[in-house]
């Protein structure tokens, strides 16, 4: 069975052993799947066997020759050791020279065939030699390149192929002490123990269709390719094997997904919200505003969800400001007139805080009791919340991972909403799922995700995005100013506080730095206040105990502070309408999404506003891409795409706890159009149900070993 031989442990292959086994595993591979579908990160051709009189300096070229004498050297440094052989072919001799490698006189002898790939140099007296070179000992000289001109001659002894020159080769990636040459024979030697009706997870209609060829075809083609293959194809991974593996990989996650959308669909909810004249009316009368269009689909979406027998799991997508919580209160609404609990959680205290007077003051003169559950709930108010949201007397809490402790229960919770999902890890958003009996689940991000993102990692739920912004809000102005400008910002800032408006001054807290990072903030702040005597300035950061940060706030927030120093504390959750102008300091050390949620937090109000980006010198070719393509946009899901592009799916929540998957072959810059497809075909075949047991077994074998608890809701 093909089964058998791709889950046999990598340690069982012929020269693998448990030492190799132990450095293939910190890489991840763990068995003989793991290897073939680690692909080469590029091919070289060492087909063309170059003429030894025609080498010059510089160039890296493959050789075939005769080995005339070979030995070891001793040299001048102590322990330093060379061994040289001396190669000729018809036209001429060269040395190939290999420091430090005193092994190669058992393995290198005079007589030899060989055929050397490697740099050309000249040194000293003796000439031209090729320098630590790979090399291959060709048994047989008439046998040719050995692995088959049809991608693999699938079969044979692998010693007497040669797998290293003379021939397009595959590069890995080192795995410890296991080379790139050693993982090479390990993969023909796997390959070779393939069988030829082997199971293809990819529906054969598919494979018919694209023309694309089989999975054990595909695998020998993307490792050791025919001489015919363009090799700036297969280094830009866009031959036909290739892309039938890149989609193979999309297409067994995105049917792990499938099936547990299809899963979710049969499980049933024990409160399923209806909508009635009475309850859209009390929807409407909290609103404070006429919806946009974006908002009201949005909602008509979500409540449609919420009166199905399944549990919704949603994802609302919105840039800064694109009125996400409104949409959310209003979905609450429906939830509380239908006698249920609402649950909304928020990664900080400040943001929960936030929503939690938001929430107040849009529903004051209603029948809600409202109720807020943070870390710095004091203990008396804890013992009188903690029963009455058991008895179901408050119908909506606020809170932050407070909510999911062990001791909070809901009597009826029907509806979950989590602002600013990507900070929350899987775990914890099921933790409050769990709190009800399959309630709805809707989960909000600020941070827009580029659209290959969002299938990979929200590929199980369904999707509404808020485009646009509420009427009224004025652009925000972009500026990048060098460091060396800092009196033109300080001359904006002033002109700016003596119009009446407030202004935020930025300072970067990265991690890795913090207590250098937060001596520079508190530096700041000192500085500022110097330049502006007659202003009221206050500094912010997260290391400040909650009734210090909350007191800071209140000031800024009523205007009793005109200029607030803070870190990127800010970044959501804090909402002052008058602060109309940004500073951003060193602008170049922060990530592009987080450049836009800093920037979201002026232009709130009636008044034009200016966000700053001052760098300083020298900054890097990205770190000028991003400032620059702040400055060319404010539309979030535009920068978005660019913040993939620069930093990569893994990178782009600055953390892995978002569960975006570890995806073997495919990239989701480069392969984006095989993921949109592998999306289609995953969820028709799912609902249809055309796909075989053998193909659910196998998407649920590699979610299991692959994807662990990765989940959604």
């Amino acid at each position: 069975m093909a089964d058998d031989v791709l889950q046999m442990p990598l340690q069982y292959l012929k020269g693998v052993g448990p030492r190799k086994a132990a450095d293939l595993k910190k890489a991840g591979l763990n068995t003989v799947e793991d290897l073939l579908f680690r692909f080469p990160r590029r091919y070289e051709d060492r087909s063309r066997m170059q003429r030894i009189i025609s080498l010059r300096p510089g160039m890296t070229a493959a050789v075939s020759g005769t080995v005339l004498n070979a030995g070891l050297a001793h040299t001048r440094r102590p322990g330093f050791r060379l061994f040289s052989a001396l190669v000729q072919d018809d036209s001429g001799q060269i040395q190939a020279v290999w420091p430090n490698q005193a092994f190669l006189k058992d393995v290198i002898k005079s007589q030899q065939h060989i055929v050397l790939f490697g740099k050309v140099e000249v040194w000293g007296s003796r000439g031209l030699q090729i320098t630590d070179p790979e090399f291959e000992i060709v048994k047989d000289r008439d046998q040719g390149s050995g692995i088959g001109d049809q991608g693999g001659d699938q079969g044979g002894d692998q010693g007497d192929a040669q797998l290293h020159t003379g021939r397009i080769v595959p590069v890995y990636e080192r795995a410890g002490g296991v080379t790139t040459n050693m993982q090479r024979r390990f993969v023909w030697q796997a390959l070779s123990q393939l069988p030829d009706d082997g199971f293809d997870p990819v529906p054969a209609d598919i494979l018919k269709r694209e023309s694309w060829p089989g999975r054990k075809a595909a695998l020998w083609a993307a490792h050791f390719p025919s001489q015919e293959t363009s090799v700036d194809q297969l280094n830009a991974f866009m031959t036909p094997p290739q892309r039938r593996l890149v989609f193979e990989d999309f297409f067994v996650f995105q049917t792990g997904l499938a099936l547990r959308r299809h899963e979710n669909a049969q499980v049933r909810k024990s409160l399923v919200s209806k909508v009635d004249d009475r309850i859209r009316q009390s929807a409407r009368a909290v609103l404070p505003f006429k919806l946009t269009e974006g908002q009201r689909d949005a909602l008509a979406q979500i409540v449609a969800d919420m009166q199905h027998t399944w549990p919704m799991q949603r994802l609302l997508q919105g840039d800064v400001g694109a009125g996400k919580t409104i949409v959310a209160l209003l979905a609450s609404i429906v939830a509380m007139e239908n006698g249920y609990q609402v649950a909304f959680m928020a990664p900080t205290e400040i943001l929960a805080e936030q929503h939690y007077r938001t929430i107040v003051k849009a529903l004051d003169g209603r029948p809600y009791r409202v109720a807020l559950l943070t870390g710095r709930v004091t203990a008396a108010t804890r013992r009188d919340l903690l029963p009455a949201i058991e008895r179901g007397e408050i119908n909506l809490v606020v809170g932050t991972q407070a909510l999911i402790q062990q001791h909070v229960t809901f009597k009826a919770l029907a509806l979950c909403v989590i602002d600013e999902q990507h900070r929350f890890g899987v775990v914890q958003r099921g933790t409050l799922a769990a709190k009800g009996s399959n309630p709805d689940v809707l989960v909000m991000t600020a941070t827009p995700i580029p659209r290959t993102l969002a299938l990979t990692e929200c590929g199980d739920m369904e999707v509404s995005v808020i485009r646009g912004m509420p009427p009224g809000r004025l652009p925000i102005k972009t500026m990048i100013k060098a460091d060396s400008r800092r009196d033109e910002v300080y001359a904006m800032m002033r002109d700016e506080v003596r119009r009446g408006r407030q202004v935020y001054v930025i300072y970067p807290l990265v991690e890795e730095s913090e207590k250098i990072d937060l001596k520079a903030a508190t530096a700041m702040a000192e500085q500022i206040t110097r330049v502006f005597p007659e202003f009221a300035v206050a500094l912010l950061h997260g290391r400040m105990k909650g009734d210090e940060k909350e007191s800071v706030m209140h000031r800024f927030a009523s205007g009793q502070l005109q200029i607030l120093v803070a870190t990127t504390v800010v970044e959501v959750g804090v909402d002052v309408a008058n602060a109309t102008l940004m500073v951003i300091e060193h602008a170049e050390r922060f990530g592009l999404s987080q450049l836009h949620q800093l920037r979201g937090r002026i232009g709130r109000g009636q008044h034009a506003s200016t966000c700053v980006l001052l760098y300083q010198a020298p900054w890097s070719d990205d770190a000028r891409e991003r400032l620059k393509a702040m400055a060319d946009t404010s539309d979030g899901f535009v920068i978005a795409e660019r913040d993939l592009r620069l930093r990569g799916p893994g990178d782009f929540f600055g953390t892995r706890q978002s569960g975006v998957p570890a995806l073997r072959t495919g990239d989701l810059m480069r392969d984006g159009d095989l993921l949109e497809r592998a999306f289609d075909e995953a969820r028709a075949r799912v609902e249809a149900g055309t796909l075989t047991a053998a193909q659910i077994d196998y998407v649920k074998s590699v979610w299991q070993r692959q994807f662990g608890l990765i989940t959604v809701g």
